[in-house]
C-alpha cells in the first residue's frame, strides 16, 4: 500500500475570502474526492485545531492500494478540477508518499 500525505498552509486572503473560509472550502473540495476512484483505502482531511501549535492549516492523509491507484486519483477529473482553487489559496504545500509495510523493520 502507498500512503499519501499532503499539508497546506493557506494565504491570509485569496479568492475574495479569508484564510478560515478558504480552509473550509478546500476541506469540502478534498472530501469530495474521497471515493472518486477504486483503490482508495483510507482518506481523511483535517484542519488545524485552535489553541494548539500547528505547522499547517489543512492536511490530507490517505492510503492507496498501490501507485497506480494514487495516479488514478491524481488524474481523475474531480481531483484535477480543484487544483486551480488550491493553487490560488495556498501559500505553501508539503507532500510525502511512502510505502506502508505490514512488517516494519
Amino acid at each position: 500500500m502507498l500512503r499519501h500525505i499532503v499539508m497546506w498552509t493557506l494565504k491570509e486572503e485569496a479568492e475574495g475570502a479569508d484564510r478560515a473560509t478558504n480552509v473550509q472550502r478546500a476541506r469540502e473540495l478534498l472530501l469530495g474526492c474521497a471515493a472518486i476512484t477504486p483503490g482508495i483505502v483510507q482518506f481523511s482531511v483535517g484542519t488545524a485545531t485552535k489553541g494548539m501549535d500547528c505547522t499547517a492549516d489543512l492536511v490530507l492523509d490517505s492510503t492507496f492500494t498501490d501507485a497506480a491507484a494514487l495516479a488514478a486519483y491524481q488524474n481523475h477529473p474531480t481531483h484535477v478540477a480543484i487544483k486551480p482553487f488550491m493553487k490560488a489559496v495556498v501559500h505553501s504545500r508539503h507532500c510525502m508518499d511512502f510505502v506502508v509495510s505490514d512488517n516494519p523493520q
